[in-house]
């Protein structure tokens, strides 16, 4: 029978380890994210969002990420014009 080693991890310890780290990668990239388009969000908005992404662990990072963003350009007012083409 093969000795265990107190000081070396289990492996699910590892894979909680590396979970967590993903989860607060995540969290950084939405709030860097977040205060990068905060001059385009409403106070109340921008509020919001920063809660969703700081209490609801990786769901409101990823709803930020993907949906978030997506409100943000729509709602600016800084969507692009469409070209006219001349006939």
């Amino acid at each position: 029978m093969a000795a265990h080693n107190p000081l070396l991890p289990a492996a699910y310890d590892i894979a909680w380890s590396a979970i967590a780290a993903v989860a607060l990668a995540l969290t950084v990239v939405a709030l860097i994210a977040l205060v990068r388009s905060a001059g385009r969000l409403p106070a109340g908005l921008l509020l919001l969002w920063a809660l969703l992404i700081l209490f609801v662990p990786v769901v409101g990072p990823a709803l930020w990420l993907t949906a978030g963003r997506r409100t943000n350009s729509t709602t600016s007012g800084n969507q692009p014009e469409r070209i006219r083409s001349e006939s």
